[in-house]
């Protein structure tokens, strides 16, 4: 037995997959209003059941995420962009 080394993971490697940079769309795009009266453009950064997706998933910066989960709550008041949903997109 010429290799009697025990293989774990602590001992190989872990290669990262190669991941893009987030960036915040709206500073990048140098868009200062997020509109409530756009849904279409809401429905980006809300899943399928209908909830707001977090920062890390998308990659907005702080204050532009509040400005979209303020946005989505005006639409759903208005029945721009519905509660909850089954199938949404």
């Amino acid at each position: 037995m010429p290799n009697n080394k025990k293989m774990s993971l602590a001992n190989e490697k872990i290669h990262k997959q190669d991941t893009r940079k987030k960036y915040c769309r709206f500073k990048k795009n140098g868009i200062k209003y997020v509109d409530y009266k756009d849904p279409n453009f809401l429905l980006k950064f809300v899943n399928e059941q209908g909830r707001v997706l977090p920062r890390r998933i998308t990659g907005t910066s702080l204050k532009f995420q509040r400005k979209v989960a303020q946005a989505v709550a005006k639409a759903r008041h208005l029945a721009l962009m519905p509660y909850v949903t089954d199938s949404l997109k």
